[in-house]
């Protein structure tokens, strides 16, 4: 298994095709936008995000979805000198949504929505005569020949596989390979269990032969460093060799152990042997420089909307306007193991809001300013606590950093980090407050997303002068806090 990802930070469910010597990726976004984020590759190693596939509010529409609602597994994919690709926006059915580009930067079409297949997780592929098949996971994983012009199935969609037995069979991807067909699947929930599973078949739709040594990929039971994999696509390279990617979580902390980054993604070799794929090395960069980025930049999410709906340039600061559903947060993913985030914001009349480090509205830490006051809140379920507060002057900078726990190895308190809240100005340094990172976790929130940082406005217009986030896999020196 590789112990580094090739996309950190909340990257999930990764689809992936080939075209020419580049290579092009998608994820899934849930409740961000804008949705299903679009990067290329030369090498499967290094990515850049170029765009993505649901860029407009007229395409995507997740004012409604809850936390980990949205949208679900993409699948990508390059057929007739044009980019599909299909998902489910779980909150805006019924049906898949197909969009296509000829450029993955976009634009993309307006969704063609799929009406006829319910379920989640869609996969297209086409056979040699261009016969496109749908296939999806509804109880099983079903298929039914598509017409990807109009949407329309036009066969009854049948049950083709039910996996080899673990639990919620998902994420199918279809291939011809050597003249035989492939079926690979998710097996085990995208937790502990999660695994990889595959079969081969004369048609696209079987009957299938399960592979012998099933899961072709899996990390459970295991003190890897990356475990929960699984979710996977299978890639060739020009040269004829393989690859795969896939998502996993790096669990930090004291048993049972808490990811806060989500499900970020991975890649491997992969070796043929016996007309089955076996996992060869890793795919993994050496190692992972620092990171110091001003902001807020294109590759910035909203959570529930898109940043162009709510935050402006105005002339040298950024202004933020609070939706009137409640808090607006927009920002980015945490991608690193330690991050200090810093801001300077003006709260005027009326207005409340500043930067926050969060995995959901429900579970976050923000630096709340209202007038010349700063509050340090957390938020952990439904309980709210404020853990210090300050007058502040007007050119206070805040910061939330995400350090090491200071907890010992063998310490039932020791979570996967610790959030620190801070804010500084012509009066000093002043600590407002400290939180376990775990109430930041996916164990403790629930739902597949991971950490987000930005800025939030809970009432108002909040002006933003200036945002910084910092970020390393190692420990950061002092001077990365000032």
């Amino acid at each position: 298994m590789p112990s580094r990802p090739v996309i950190p930070g909340f990257h999930p469910d990764p689809s992936v095709c080939r075209v020419g010597d580049t290579y092009y990726l998608a994820c899934s976004t849930f409740e961000y936008a804008p949705g299903v984020p679009v990067f290329t590759s030369d090498d499967l190693l290094t990515w850049t995000l170029v765009g993505h596939a649901l860029h407009t509010p007229e395409q995507l529409k997740v004012a409604d979805a809850n936390p980990s609602g949205g949208i679900y597994a993409p699948t990508l994919r390059h057929h007739d000198g044009r980019f599909w690709m299909i998902t489910t926006n779980v909150s805006d059915g019924p049906g898949h949504l197909l969009v296509t580009a000829e450029d993955p930067a976009g634009p993309w079409s307006a969704p063609v929505r799929i009406e006829g297949a319910g379920g989640i997780d869609p996969d297209i592929a086409w056979d040699d005569d261009g016969t496109c098949y749908l296939t999806w996971c509804d109880q099983g994983l079903r298929q039914a020949v598509l017409d990807p012009a109009t949407g329309e199935l036009l066969t009854e969609p049948t049950l083709v596989w039910e996996g080899t037995g673990g639990e919620h069979v998902e994420g199918p991807h279809l291939y011809q390979v050597d003249g035989r067909w492939y079926l690979m699947a998710a097996e085990g929930g995208t937790a502990a269990g999660h695994m990889e599973t595959i079969a081969r078949g004369p048609s696209p739709s079987g009957p299938w032969e399960p592979c012998p040594h099933n899961p072709v990929l899996t990390a459970r039971s295991t003190g890897a460093v990356v475990r929960s994999t699984g979710h996977a696509d299978l890639v060739q390279r020009p040269d004829g060799s393989w690859a795969m990617v896939f998502l996993g979580v790096r669990p930090r902390g004291y048993f049972p152990a808490f990811h806060v980054r989500g499900r970020e993604t991975y890649a491997v070799e992969i070796d043929w042997v016996g007309g089955w794929p076996v996992v060869g090395e890793p795919i993994e960069p050496d190692e992972v420089a620092p990171v110091r980025e001003q902001g807020p930049t294109d590759a910035w999410v909203g959570a529930h909307v898109f940043p162009v709906e709510v935050l402006r340039r105005a002339g040298d600061v950024w202004e933020l306007s609070a939706q009137p559903a409640g808090r607006t947060f927009v920002g980015r993913r945490q991608e690193h193991e330690t991050v200090v985030a810093h801001a300077r914001v003006e709260a005027g009349p009326g207005v409340v809001g500043g930067l926050e480090v969060r995995i959901d509205p429900l579970h976050a830490v923000t630096l709340e300013v209202e007038g010349s006051r700063v509050r340090a809140v957390a938020r952990v379920g439904t309980l709210t606590q404020v853990l210090g507060e300050a007058d502040v002057d007007d050119d206070a900078l805040l910061e939330i950093a995400v350090q090491p726990s200071p907890k010992g190895r063998f310490d039932i308190r020791r979570g996967p980090d610790e959030v620190v809240a801070t804010v500084e100005d012509a009066q000093g340094r002043r600590v407002l407050g400290r939180l376990d990172g775990r109430y930041l976790s996916t164990e403790v929130a629930g739902g597949f997303t991971g950490r987000m940082v930005g800025v939030v406005a809970e009432r108002g217009t909040l002006v933003v002068r200036s945002f910084e986030y910092r970020g390393h896999d190692e420990p950061m020196g002092p001077d990365w806090y000032l």
